[in-house]
């Protein structure tokens, strides 16, 4: 008899992005995706980081400030970096699993790549003039979007 507490889909995909996120070095937001295609096989993943070639190290890191001196003129959202992960034209059907809702800029992305569905963890950000732009461009575009939900309270990876 087959066991009956293994992950749903939903569950492991999310674990995927959940995992992702633990590659950012952001000290303040750690955001991971993951890409699955219509036969629930994983096309790419990704993270919030900078970009290829600009030195975490020598990278501002910081939340406030002029806005040269903090992160977010320069990190690269996991959503992006999983959609330029893929590689190849298109993700047409897809979903993208996502620790939090996608700013505009990638659902910009997120729309022009093709993929249909939104799953995401975390929508803390919900009031902002970016979340709600995101909703409205999904929308019109028939992009669906929905909050993760698990049967599970736990999942622990030792390593």
């Amino acid at each position: 008899m087959k066991r009956d507490d293994y992950l749903s889909w939903d569950e492991y995909f999310m674990g995927v992005a959940l995992l992702s996120a633990q590659r950012s070095k952001d000290p303040g937001t750690q955001v991971g995706a993951c890409i699955v295609g219509q036969d629930n096989k994983i096309l790419s993943m990704g993270y919030n980081g900078m970009p290829i070639g600009c030195p975490d190290d020598e990278m501002p890191w910081d939340r406030d400030g002029a806005p040269l001196d903090t992160k977010y003129l320069f990190v690269c959202h996991a959503e992006l970096n999983a959609i330029l992960n893929h590689g190849r034209a298109g993700l047409k059907g897809a979903k993208v699993y996502t620790t939090l809702f996608p700013c505009n800029e990638c659902a910009k992305a997120i729309i022009q790549s093709g993929i249909r569905e939104v799953i995401y963890l975390q929508d803390k950000y919900a009031d902002t003039d970016s979340v709600i732009a995101s909703k409205r461009m999904f929308d019109m575009t028939g992009v669906t979007y929905r909050p993760f939900v698990s049967q599970k309270k736990s999942v622990t990876l030792e390593l």
